[in-house]
């Protein structure tokens, strides 16, 4: 694939990682930050994960930082928006991305649940602008969901499809722009049935974790639950729905107990406190097992 222009708005999180990704599959990239710290620190960062993942550095002098939109943008072929999940914040980046950049240039924003049409729904030229939900870290996990509008030209969806692919990602079309997207539907129904059950007083939160780590959990790196349900067969599946689905937690707002935990301040690891307490040594254990275990994985793709 001949090498593109790539703009990314946003050195945070998720927008180190996509830059990353593509200058390392031999692409330019821009990336655009207002903060003069989160800037200076961009190389750092990208340094720093090729590090852990045993990678060569030469990748860094194919990514330039820069305060300016205007200058990141200009001259695109694709722009990857990398922003806080705010309507306004996105809608405004692509307002003014697209009086810089060219006609021609793709625009892709990169949000966890907020629909693709809701944010392009301002921009001119729609043709061009779609969805690319990445999961963090970008670098580790190879999934990537292409989400298309009702006004997105199909061949824009397709060279956005074959760019993920030559660099080295797993892009999957979502079909309808739907809150949430795939990934995060299925992982939202899980979370909220294992908050009832801890709400409920039917479990400990350590043992939903336990549970999920010690049992389905892992099978999932293999088996996908539409391949489980044929595994097992659909008239086992269709039987068991029949005296489940009714017990499981349906409504359809958050959580109380999880409202609660909010308003009291308990917001998990960075407040040292959330269903369970965190010390730091229990927070950093977490963190170098995760990191692990997806360096593993990605080892094995």
């Amino acid at each position: 694939m001949p090498v593109q222009r790539i703009a990314v708005l946003g050195a945070g999180l998720m927008g180190h990682g996509i830059a990353q990704v593509f200058a390392a599959a031999g692409h330019e990239v821009a990336v655009y930050e207002p903060s003069a710290a989160s800037l200076a620190s961009l190389h750092d960062r990208v340094a720093a994960n090729l590090k852990d993942l045993g990678q060569e550095p030469a990748c860094l002098k194919r990514i330039r930082g820069t305060e300016s939109l205007d200058d990141a943008v200009s001259s695109a072929d694709v722009v990857f928006e990398a922003a806080l999940e705010n309507l306004a914040l996105k809608q405004d980046l692509f307002a003014a991305a697209e009086a810089a950049a060219s006609r021609t240039t793709i625009f892709a924003s990169n949000t966890s649940v907020i629909p693709i049409t809701g944010i392009m729904a301002g921009l001119t030229h729609k043709a061009r602008a779609l969805g690319t939900h990445w999961w963090n870290p970008p670098f580790l996990i190879p999934l990537v969901e292409v989400i298309g509008t009702q006004w997105t030209d199909p061949a824009v969806v397709e060279t956005m499809m074959t760019l993920l692919r030559h660099a080295g990602k797993t892009p999957v079309r979502v079909k309808k722009d739907i809150p949430g997207f795939i990934g995060n539907r299925l992982q939202n129904a899980l979370w909220r049935e294992a908050v009832a059950l801890v709400e409920q007083g039917v479990c400990s939160a350590e043992d939903v974790d336990t549970v999920v780590k010690a049992s389905f959990g892992r099978r999932l790196g293999v088996l996908g639950p539409i391949e489980n349900i044929d595994l097992i067969g659909t008239d086992l599946t269709l039987a068991i729905h029949q005296t489940v689905l009714p017990a499981i937690e349906a409504r359809p707002g958050p959580s109380p107990y999880l409202e609660r935990l909010v308003a009291e301040g308990k917001l998990g690891m960075k407040t040292g406190e959330g269903f369970r307490a965190w010390s730091e040594a229990d927070k950093a254990g977490v963190r170098q097992r995760l990191f692990a275990a997806l360096k593993e994985a990605a080892a094995k793709d």
